[in-house]
């Protein structure tokens, strides 16, 4: 901290960051969760388990002042599982998926629907317990909460639709040399679903959602932070499907994720996270070729800002980008390569900008920078600034740098160089590295060598400029944002990456692809096979066959 505090001595900016976190008695009562959670409850083979075994406390980022001194308030308790556990979800999944033989990945798809349909007619109403227990324990904003929750149920109705719309359009038989078939989209058995701590609920509900949908079985795991708020959800999920198609597990994923994997029955992988685990879990599996793999991994999402920016509308998308939700968010803005003529006004601009955001608790109105949920990432957002500021980088604006406890100020680094670590690692907190150029080679240069290719963004006006760096830089990432932030959204667009950022396709439509495979039932177009065919139809014989879906 010795560098930090030589770099900014304004006392009185310490004693506000000291004031931050409050007595439980100064805590509104409407956000009040009570006395903390003891959550035992699982659910595996259709049925509400409670644990028995070893707990793990949960806490939140929150600090509160007590007579003992400043600690984080304490939530609750959650399951810490063994392998034993882990096989029972298994088997639990395998049972229900039963060789594609099972209820579930027989069923039409209309049944299906209606068994999510009635998941989310159940869920929503649980939103401001989902919301209040989301912003306890990793410490977004509450109103960013409830937008979560209701950005997460709107991505499920729109998958709905498009599976009505899929099954609309491939139950026509289709004919070609003789011979005729129909086409469908069908499961691919037992999913793995692990989401991330910083969208708990919309990341690991539209993935789980939609591999469900598509007639596949589900192992969910919480993430390490965000794990009470599924607690509400574990009844709901157990009355609106069948026995073993959802099931649920708890504790450290270094112990029961791998017999999972190790097990060879697991079918497709849906994971956020790191490339370290990802690759982790990928070699455990002992046929990998036989496992799909839908992976959104780590990113260094650039922003290039030219000279001739409108420099307004720059730095408002590049405090969204780098600072919304605190600058946890794989598609958030993590490097700034600002054009050395209009560096000094974009740095002043955005010291400012970032001087009037609100800081304070998640229930506050209008607030904007929390408290960080991970236990050790303030230290470690302190050893890049620190490291930085050794290699010839400051610390720009008023207050960066300043650390209390899991609260940690926006920081400004500024020069930045391929000396620092900032330059190169993903830091997924609020710190925003400012690297200035004169040539334009330089940012693309470093867009072409970093290990990541999920997004970048651009800020420009002349039409020949942009348009000379929009054609090299597609080919090095997924998606070029043209005048504002990086993001994933609409969801209706592919959220993807390149290089080490992703493996498959996150969309409405997309992920609806990724949890199925196109199968075919074929037959030589004669007059016998017409009438075979036309009478499983008739009859409803068979639900793969069927084609009168929502006429």
């Amino acid at each position: 901290m010795q560098k930090l505090e030589s770099a900014n001595k304004d006392m009185d900016f310490d004693d506000l960051i000291h004031k931050i976190f409050p007595e439980a008695k100064d805590i509104p009562g409407s956000f009040w969760i009570g006395k903390p959670i003891e959550q035992r409850e699982y659910l595996i083979s259709g049925e509400i388990r409670f644990w028995e075994g070893p707990m793990c406390d949960v806490h939140s980022p929150v600090c509160v002042h007590t007579d003992s001194g400043l600690s984080q308030l304490h939530l609750g308790r959650v399951p810490n599982m063994t392998e034993n556990e882990s096989t029972s979800a298994l088997e639990a999944a395998l049972k229900a998926w039963d060789k594609g033989r099972g209820l579930w990945p027989t069923l039409p798809p209309a049944e299906r629907i209606g068994c999510v349909e009635g998941f989310l007619r159940e869920c929503l109403k649980r939103k401001k317990e989902v919301a209040r227990l989301l912003m306890w324990e990793i410490g977004k904003p509450y109103k960013d909460s409830a937008i979560e929750f209701d950005r997460a149920i709107e991505y499920i109705k729109d998958t709905l639709e498009v599976v009505k719309d899929l099954d609309r359009i491939s139950s026509k038989w289709v004919g070609q040399k003789g011979i005729m078939g129909l086409i469908k989209r069908a499961p691919l058995g037992v999913v793995l679903c692990t989401g991330p701590f910083n969208y708990p609920f919309y990341e690991t509900f539209t993935t789980l959602m939609t591999a469900l949908v598509m007639g596949n079985t589900v192992i969910f795991k919480p993430p390490k932070y965000g794990v009470l708020l599924y607690r509400p959800l574990l009844k709901v999920l157990c009355d609106a499907f069948p026995e073993g198609v959802v099931n649920s597990i708890y504790g450290d994923g270094e112990t029961i994720i791998p017999p999972l994997m190790s097990s060879g029955k697991v079918d497709v992988l849906a994971f956020i996270g790191t490339t370290a685990v990802a690759s982790a879990l990928k070699k455990q599996h002992p046929n990998p070729h036989r496992l799909r793999c839908l992976l959104g991994l780590e990113a260094k999402n650039p922003a290039i800002i030219l000279p001739d920016a409108d420099l307004d509308l720059a730095i408002r998308e590049c405090v969204l980008g780098t600072l919304a939700f605190n600058g946890q968010r794989c598609a958030a803005l993590k490097i700034l390569f600002v054009h050395s003529r209009i560096v000094k006004a974009f740095l002043e601009g955005l010291s400012n900008a970032i001087a009037r955001l609100r800081f304070g608790m998640p229930w506050e109105a209008d607030v904007f920078i929390t408290p960080l949920p991970e236990p050790h990432k303030p230290a470690y957002l302190n050893a890049l600034v620190n490291d930085a500021l050794a290699h010839g980088a400051s610390v720009i604006n008023e207050g960066g740098g300043r650390v209390y406890e899991t609260f940690f100020y926006p920081t400004i680094l500024f020069p930045v160089n391929d000396e620092m670590r900032v330059y190169h690692e993903e830091q997924f907190g609020p710190v925003i590295p400012v690297v200035p150029f004169d040539n334009v080679e330089i940012p693309i240069q470093y867009v072409i060598q970093t290990r990541y290719g999920q997004q970048l963004s651009i800020f420009g006006t002349d039409p020949e400029t942009m348009a000379d760096l929009i054609d090299p830089l597609v080919n090095q990432v997924a998606r070029v944002n043209i005048n504002c932030k990086c993001q994933r959204g609409p969801d209706t667009f592919p959220f993807t990456g390149r290089k080490d950022s992703a493996e498959g396709t996150l969309s409405v439509s997309d992920a609806l692809r990724a949890f199925s495979i196109r199968t075919v039932v074929a037959a030589r177009d004669t007059d016998v096979n017409r009438g075979l065919m036309q009478d499983i139809m008739k009859k409803e014989k068979s639900n793969f066959l069927k084609s009168n879906f929502f006429d």
